[in-house]
């Protein structure tokens, strides 16, 4: 079993103030992979003292020192690339492919992108030629609370960390404390690309007392968090105690909407990117909207479909989902299926259990539910798991109906070959992300969502700018 028990502060690995410990465990075993420590209030406060000294300096560094500490970060990364994908495979059960490919791979592509964007990045510049004295100056908003979650661990870790160092800002990053071994590899990665002391710092914990000792620092600027809407909500409680600035990553319950005259593969193509990362994406396309001429067929289509969808292990090379994180994650799951079957939705496939063969683990049958009404606990309800509700439309209004009638706004699918009923419906969807005939969403685009699915976006400029103060300074010469 691994000892991960110090937390990285002020550039070094040093012992908790307080020896309180917790086991990570492994999904796919149900038996525990490492041991590491559960950060308190003075632990936070160590972390946030030496951000708070750092950005005295770091806060005034040039674009260039950052871009290089950066490109070596990058150069690191790369080396240390099957050491992540292992990580995250043991931490959270990614089947080792999927690991290596998607989930080490967006926080690299995230790296490049922020590279490519601070260099080209413009931190003083004019207010435009009808002012040539007015000068507006990007400035970084200061020490960063950025709190992460487990569904992608690197993904969403360089999503914050990477912006934060790229606009001048220093940090404490609290992992979820389900999946906190990948994140220790990145702090390993930033100690020998040797940025200076406190600029980044890493403390474990859970969120009731090291994120909330966190979210209600006084010295914290910003808070950077992507999780639950229930917990967002919390943290912004904290916040608005003394202002600080906010940037939210919640819940979804994408809709994927699919006209007659979609393409050949829309409804498989719809049920992977579902079922895919075990269902545990919060843009995942959980509520199938199929036209009503041709439900019947969907629906069969689907049935065939998540039968013969793989479920195996994740030490196991192949294109097969892992179990979901953790025992608690699969008891709520096996609740919702439950309740599905309670309101009278029809269990297309899948259903309570686990998956034969796979007694050890947090293992959950690809389902399907036909004939789900919106009003139904599985369509309102973000399941986090691989879990389709599929329900019938007759008209385009009542599709785009159907699809906002939700609390969330993050990310809704759109199947049609028809481009001016794209541009019609896209533009009268509610969410901050629309994928059109699976076309995807760029690494560089923004991502985040309406509603209660958050507040600002994250990747490329819009992800460096949500780090960034804007200050106007006139009589500029």
């Amino acid at each position: 079993m691994l000892e991960k028990k110090n937390f990285y502060i002020n550039g070094k690995w040093i012992a908790p103030k307080n020896q309180k410990q917790i086991e990570v465990i492994d999904p796919a075993t149900e038996k525990s992979c490492a041991v590491i420590s559960l950060g308190d209030k003075e632990d936070v406060h160590s972390a946030v003292i030496a951000a708070k000294n750092a950005f005295n300096s770091w806060g005034f560094s040039s674009k260039e020192e950052r871009i290089k500490l950066l490109e070596k970060l990058y150069e690191i990364y790369k080396k240390r690339w099957n050491d992540i994908s292992d990580a995250i495979t043991l931490e959270m059960g990614a089947p080792k492919d999927f690991s290596s490919k998607l989930q080490t791979g967006t926080g690299a592509s995230h790296i490049k992108s922020f590279i490519k964007y601070l260099k080209k990045f413009e931190f003083e510049k004019p207010l435009g030629e009808h002012a040539p004295n007015q000068r507006i100056l990007y400035e970084p908003k200061g020490v960063c609370a950025l709190i992460t979650p487990w569904n992608w661990p690197m993904n969403q870790v360089c999503l914050k960390v990477i912006p934060a160092i790229s606009a001048g800002c220093t940090m404490i990053l609290k992992p979820s404390e389900l999946a906190p071994l990948s994140s220790m590899i990145l702090a390993e990665m930033i100690d020998e690309a040797k940025f200076p002391p406190g600029v980044f710092n890493l403390v474990n914990g859970d969120g009731a007392i090291t994120g909330d000792a966190l979210t209600s620092h006084p010295d914290v600027n910003m808070i950077s968090f992507t999780g639950s809407t229930r917990a967002g909500a919390l943290i912004s409680k904290n916040a608005a105690k003394d202002f600080k600035r906010v940037s939210l990553e919640l819940g979804g319950k994408g809709a994927n909407i699919i006209f007659k005259d979609a393409d050949p593969e829309a409804i498989e193509r719809g049920a992977l990117r579902c079922f895919r990362n075990s269902g545990q994406s919060c843009n995942a396309p959980t509520r199938m909207l199929v036209e009503k001429s041709m439900y019947k067929e969907a629906v069969e289509r689907l049935k065939k479909y998540a039968n013969e969808f793989k479920v195996d292990d994740p030490n196991k090379e192949g294109d097969h989902i892992g179990p979901v994180i953790s025992e608690a994650q699969f008891n709520k799951i096996q609740n919702l299926i439950q309740k599905g079957i309670d309101e009278g939705a029809k269990l297309v496939a899948g259903g309570p259990g686990k998956p034969n063969g796979l007694e050890k683990g947090y293992y959950i049958k690809p389902t399907v539910f036909a004939d789900v009404k919106n009003e139904m606990e599985i369509a309102k309800t973000e399941i986090f798991g691989p879990v389709l509700s599929v329900m019938p439309f007759e008209s385009e209004e009542e599709a785009i109906s159907i699809a906002n009638d939700t609390p969330y706004g993050l990310t809704n699918y759109i199947q049609t070959q028809d481009p001016e009923k794209v541009k019609r419906v896209a533009r009268k969807l509610r969410s901050g992300m629309v994928d059109v005939n699976g076309a995807g969403i760029a690494v560089d685009a923004p991502f985040g969502g309406y509603k209660h699915s958050g507040i600002g976006r994250e990747a490329g400029q819009e992800g460096l700018t949500e780090f960034l103060e804007v200050k106007s300074v006139g009589g500029w010469n």
